[in-house]
């Protein structure tokens, strides 16, 4: 079967939930026995979102090999349990700069290098890649930003041409639309949408399926109305009401018959009713816990919570292996000092230090931890959360006075956290931190060793300093040990207090491979730890 295409597009507004969306239907496609992967097409001109501030775009995430990608991957593998890659995200500027590259080898053969055919051809190139290795029944593409934008234009052109030249039905347009309620006037509004498909149909582009985000029900009447105006079939106006959780609306789009609508536009083969027994479990302990923990993360840009997204959802999936209820307290570490650390953070049953860079919030990470080693409260370092795990401890129980991240401060006298060699001499930014998949070795013993299960793990980064390995012996002496190391490099991954009940902080970011159908053992074991602290208060 040749491989089919799925583009989903959004109108009126952004943060509509295309993501979860594509997820939940290629969560769908592949329950019923299609191989599916998704990709996301963003307009914006950076070349990836690495450089980008977590405030402007939520979290980087990070794909196995070491491409800094849109947070809705992590959405995609999160339902799918399928890894992505570099391939699975592109940007505007990646665009731009594969067309501009290609000129300057003198590719196009010294003709006018334009929008239309040069950088659409690249669009649609990239768009069909996935599909050509055989290894999928169905590609989603999820296009960013909304329909009607200037940024935007070149994509939908390019799905205006893939149609035409594929065939009626080897693609299928889903379009996300807003249906507003007008309290004042007590109704559902579907202008909105009515002008978004008109923006979409007049760049060329007709969609088949409607997904309508609504706040309320879309009564028969009404999804007559938008069917007519924008010359859908009505069983194609779908319903997508807001969910309690986000691993909700697959079962909701099923509900909705999305999947059903998509396999007939399609003329896919009728496979098998979605298998989603195990899909359903897990959200029956998501939604009836049995016990309680509040979790502290502190961090530095806690004002936005899609700034740790994977960590948000790592504990998710935690808090249903444990049916127990995760409450995520969020503290800004910018706000925290040696005077108000106590009141600030008792009262909570685990404390995780987010990653992040820079000095900003970095004292008040190092208090937090503080407060945790010393009142044995569970503790859980990601990252930065890891160096600054490093940096109390060689300040407060080495005595070592003024010890830093050369991160921090370059001229440091003990500089427990430094660049590797091979980062020094680096000016340019973007993509050239350690990224992506490492392999870790465990110490037998270690509580990372039972938490895992085993010796040999691979696990994702992204990072530029690292733990300088001149002090292990010390760390070590006073009871720091290092339990994780990089066979390759000898590279510190994972230290742990032995004298603390629950003391493991990581160099990687765990939080990246944590999905529905493997919540991640470090979170989880966290998130019990959390409820042993509970009931031993």
């Amino acid at each position: 079967m040749a491989t089919k295409y799925i583009f989903v597009t959004g109108g009126v507004t952004s943060s509509l939930g295309k993501g979860i969306i594509s997820a939940s239907l290629a969560k769908l496609l592949q329950a019923r026995g299609f191989s599916v992967t998704i990709q996301k097409f963003d307009p914006y001109i950076n070349i990836d979102p690495g450089t980008l501030n977590p405030y402007e775009h939520g979290e980087c995430y990070v794909t196995e090999d070491g491409a800094e990608t849109d947070l809705d991957l992590g959405h995609y593998e999160r339902f799918l349990n399928v890894p992505t890659s570099q391939a699975n995200n592109v940007t505007t500027g990646r665009i731009y700069y594969n067309v501009i590259m290609q000129e300057r080898e003198g590719a196009y053969l010294g003709k006018t290098v334009q929008v239309i055919p040069h950088i659409t051809d690249e669009i649609k190139r990239r768009m069909l890649l996935l599909g050509q290795t055989g290894e999928y029944d169905i590609v989603i593409t999820e296009i960013g930003g909304c329909v009607g934008d200037i940024e935007s234009l070149p994509f939908i052109e390019a799905v205006r041409q893939l149609r035409w030249e594929l065939g009626v039905n080897e693609t299928c347009v889903i379009h996300l639309t807003l249906v507003p309620y007008l309290k004042a006037a007590g109704e559902l509004k579907t202008k909105p949408t009515q002008h978004s498909v008109r923006d979409l149909s007049e760049a060329g582009v007709q969609p088949d399926i409607l997904v309508c985000r609504s706040e309320h029900h879309i009564p028969v009447e009404l999804r007559k109305k938008i069917a007519l105006f924008c010359n859908v079939k009505q069983n194609s106006v779908i319903e997508s009401l807001d969910a309690e959780t986000i691993y909700d609306v697959p079962l909701m789009m099923r509900k909705e018959k999305l999947d059903e609508r998509v396999i007939s536009k399609l003329k896919l083969p009728q496979r098998a009713e979605p298998e989603l027994e195990r899909w359903k479990e897990f959200l029956g302990r998501l939604k009836n816990p049995t016990a309680e923990v509040n979790i502290g993360l502190v961090g530095k840009y806690v004002e936005l919570p899609d700034a740790y997204k994977s960590i948000v959802e790592a504990f998710v999936h935690a808090g249903a292996a444990n049916e127990c209820k995760v409450n995520l307290k969020w503290f800004q570490s910018e706000t925290i000092n040696d005077e108000n650390v106590v009141a600030t953070l008792q009262g909570l049953d685990g404390i995780l230090v987010a990653p992040g860079f820079g000095e900003r919030g970095f004292k008040g990470k190092l208090e937090a931890i503080r407060f945790a080693r010393e009142n044995n409260v569970p503790f859980f370092g990601i990252c930065l959360g890891m160096q600054c795990a490093a940096v109390e401890f060689a300040r407060n129980v080495l005595g070592l006075e003024g010890a830093n991240s050369t991160e921090m401060d370059e001229n440091t006298s003990h500089p427990v956290i430094d660049l590797m060699e091979g980062q020094k001499e680096i000016t340019q930014k973007g993509g050239t931190m350690r990224l992506g998949a490492y392999s870790c070795e465990l110490k037998k013993g270690s509580k990372a060793f039972s938490i895992y299960g085993k010796s040999k793990i691979s696990e994702r980064h992204r990072h530029r300093y690292e733990f300088n390995n001149e002090y292990i012996a010390a760390f070590e002496e006073a009871g720091m040990m290092a339990t994780g190391i990089n066979p390759d490099t000898g590279l510190v991954e994972v230290i742990e207090l032995q004298s603390h009940p629950w003391f493991v902080a990581a160099q990687y970011h765990p939080e990246l491979k944590s999905t529905v159908v493997n919540p991640h053992p470090l979170f989880t074991k966290f998130v019990k730890a959390a409820m042993n602290y509970t009931k031993s208060k």
